[in-house]
């Protein structure tokens, strides 16, 4: 048989948990031979009590005495189960940023107050919903907030479905209304400023319409970043996409697709309404920044997500996110198709 390693351990038997916690493979079969328990594995790390190490990809066969057959056998077959299967890999495997449940993984920062601070419970955990929310008293002084996931983030798609309600708060600012955003690649806000109104980002605009006038969704905002649109580099603020308008407060789904810094789209109904690429930090739009963290020019090619609250009520049903970084190795028993950047050392045998 090719690629047969053979060796013996010291001494004959020793504790199953020891046995279980020195190996690690996938049992080919078990007999009993001569007096001898013989235990065939095709294993993927190997004992460190062994007088020699054996090939990576082997055949191992072990010996023990008949009568600790019984504890051997037991530790063999619960490492056996507990091995993780091999996943599907064309099936997409999408992380529920919020599911409905809680709100446990984003921490907010107003403009004016300490990361981790509330202001005011803008950001609202109610029936299942995520929540941007103001007091009927509460009135708009510049305290611009947003909502950080709690983790990094380079290549994926991202999905949210949301809705806005109600009446803009007292003072909003006219551009505010029916207004928010998936903020993409944001700083860290361990970064930002005291004062600082928003994070350096690439703003996903969503925007719902008056009921009467014409307002694109998915437009691009730019807080302390330029973009290249076609062939130029874009300066300006703000560009409309080339969406329709969405009155009324249905529920609405946006997609966004980001390849590092290669490629960003802002998708509606399966339709792609704005491109860009090549993101970097600069252009100002944004004040109160640490010029620490304003690194002009540097590329911005992963981040963290964060909503907002800008003045205007809007629940959020779900936000799901499709990392296309991870195990390339086929090998590998969670690799995907679908992965577009290499990250092997998730990489799972």
């Amino acid at each position: 048989m090719e690629n047969l390693g053979l060796y013996l351990v010291d001494p004959p038997c020793f504790p199953p948990f020891l046995f279980a916690e020195e190996i690690s493979g996938k049992i080919l079969d078990v007999l009993v031979s001569e007096g001898f328990l013989i235990v065939r594995l095709k294993c993927v790390s190997f004992c460190n009590n062994a007088r020699r190490p054996p090939p990576m990809n082997y055949f191992f066969l072990k010996r023990i005495t008949l009568w600790c057959a019984p504890l051997l056998l037991i530790a063999l077959l619960i490492m056996d189960a507990c091995s993780p299967a091999a996943e599907d890999p064309d099936k997409e495997v999408w992380i529920s940023l919020f599911d409905g449940s809680d709100m446990d993984n984003w921490v907010p920062k107003f403009a004016g107050f300490d990361l981790g601070v509330n202001h005011n419970n803008r950001f609202v955990f109610k029936d299942s919903l995520l929540s941007v929310r103001y007091a009927v008293k509460d009135s708009f002084k510049g305290n611009f907030g947003h909502l950080f996931y709690k983790e990094k983030f380079s290549h994926y798609r991202l999905k949210a479905r949301y809705r806005f309600v109600g009446d803009q708060m007292t003072g909003g600012p006219g551009w505010a209304f029916r207004n928010n955003g998936l903020m993409l690649h944001c700083q860290d806000p361990e970064s930002m400023g005291l004062e600082q109104d928003f994070p350096i980002s690439l703003e996903l605009q969503l925007l719902g319409g008056d009921g009467i006038h014409p307002r694109t969704n998915a437009n691009l905002c730019t807080p302390g970043t330029n973009v290249v649109l076609g062939d130029s580099l874009f300066i300006p603020h703000c560009i409309n996409s080339n969406s329709g308008t969405y009155h009324g407060d249905r529920w609405v789904d946006v997609e966004a697709l980001v390849l590092g810094d290669s490629l960003i789209q802002h998708i509606l109904e399966g339709k792609v309404v704005m491109e860009y690429r090549k993101p970097t930090i600069g252009g100002g739009a944004i004040s109160g920044y640490k010029e620490s963290a304003y690194r002009e020019g540097a590329p911005l090619n992963e981040g963290l997500i964060s909503i907002q609250a800008e003045s205007h009520p809007i629940d959020f049903k779900s936000i799901e996110l499709l990392n296309l970084c991870g195990c390339m190795d086929q090998k590998a028993k969670n690799y995907k198709k679908y992965y577009v950047k290499a990250d092997n050392e998730r990489c799972i045998y």
